[in-house]
């Protein structure tokens, strides 16, 4: 019985593990080293969505420099110790990775302790992002709870629910709202 419930919890790892995105890491998207880390207390209770306004990006090569113009903002005139965002979502279909999983982010005053924050590149005020992108964030937020980085009864918030601001654009905030665990 023991091993059966052993090869069983092998499984459902497995299976969860499966549902992971890829995720394009610091050094392939060139990211700079960080000047302080801050460990993050998992599993998180919530995961706030963002969008960094600006360029969208739809390959690699884009998204990717889109990435480093974004951490070289945080970190050059915001004077943040690294790029705030412990996700990045573009419309390439992939995950880029901010600060990750166990590092706390610069995204969300008063919840960068307490949350996962993800940003879809681009402004989505007037327009939502592609499909591929909306697929990719949500299988990056199913991936978290198994893996014991995201509560199982975690709250989605958009920025603007935590934070007096505009981000993450209407017509993303409006996608969310239909997500699991929405709450505003």
């Amino acid at each position: 019985m023991i091993r059966f419930l052993f090869l069983l919890s092998v499984f459902f790892a497995i299976i969860n593990a499966q549902r992971c995105p890829t995720i394009i890491s610091r050094s392939q998207w060139g990211g700079r080293n960080p000047t302080c880390r801050t460990r993050l207390s998992t599993p998180v209770a919530n995961v706030v969505i963002h969008h960094t306004e600006g360029a969208f990006c739809n390959s690699q090569s884009t998204c990717s420099a889109q990435v480093r113009n974004i951490q070289n903002y945080h970190m050059n005139t915001q004077k943040w110790c690294d790029i705030g965002y412990n996700f990045l979502i573009g419309e390439d279909g992939q995950v880029y990775e901010g600060r990750g999983w166990t590092t706390v982010g610069a995204h969300a005053r008063s919840f960068n302790s307490k949350s996962i924050g993800i940003s879809f590149i681009g402004s989505f005020t007037n327009r939502a992002p592609n499909s591929a992108a909306l697929n990719v964030a949500r299988q990056l937020i199913a991936c978290g709870v198994p893996r014991n980085s995201i509560r199982r009864n975690y709250s989605l918030k958009g920025h603007r629910n935590v934070n007096p601001t505009s981000c993450p654009g209407n017509s993303l905030y409006r996608v969310i709202q239909g997500w699991p665990n929405f709450r505003a």
